[in-house]
């Protein structure tokens, strides 16, 4: 039994260890942050609140290497890479974006085409009604209470006025 309780106590400290291994930092707007990844290098030393053991160490391995002569020309392809990865070029990123970009040209055009769409079915029902008005057959159209009333000359004139002002605006 005192075993078993032991086993639990070491299992716990251990998972107490772990949840430790994080980090605590001050972003730019005053907000904390908590992470199991380090803060990105915008981040000032002064502002990172909790650390991991493991880190400081390695920080200080860093720092002991840039003060080394020879070493510095040793880590100088690893500090071009970090100093690549510090000015944000995020290549997946970059092709999310132009993935976004892509679709929404590609959206765009569809409703262009669908605009063309519709322009030319407009054109086609125009010039096929000056077709009917100009042919001189008596028209009739319904009136705003249903009824059915005959087009005299005065509004046969503005009905083909309206259908050749169509037929100029969507027959390009």
């Amino acid at each position: 039994m005192n075993t078993l309780r032991f086993f639990i106590a070491c299992a716990a400290l251990a998972v107490c260890g772990v949840a430790s291994a994080q980090y605590q930092w001050v972003d730019k707007d005053g907000r904390k942050i908590y992470s199991d990844r380090p803060p990105p290098a915008d981040v000032p030393q002064k502002n990172i609140l909790k650390q991991p053991r493991g880190a400081s160490v390695t920080a200080r391995r860093a720092a002991a290497a840039a003060s080394v002569p020879g070493a510095q020309e040793a880590s100088s392809a690893p500090a071009a890479a970090r100093a690549a990865s510090a000015t944000g070029t995020d290549k997946t990123l970059e092709e999310k974006k132009k993935q976004a970009e892509a679709a929404e040209a590609a959206k765009k055009k569809e409703e262009e085409q669908k605009i063309a769409a519709q322009r030319a079915e407009s054109c086609k029902r125009a010039q096929a009604a000056k077709v009917g008005l100009d042919s001189g057959i008596r028209m009739a159209r319904m009136n705003d209470r249903g009824e059915r009333e005959i087009l005299d000359d005065a509004a046969r004139a503005a009905e083909l006025e309206r259908t050749q002002a169509i037929i100029q605006s969507d027959c390009k």
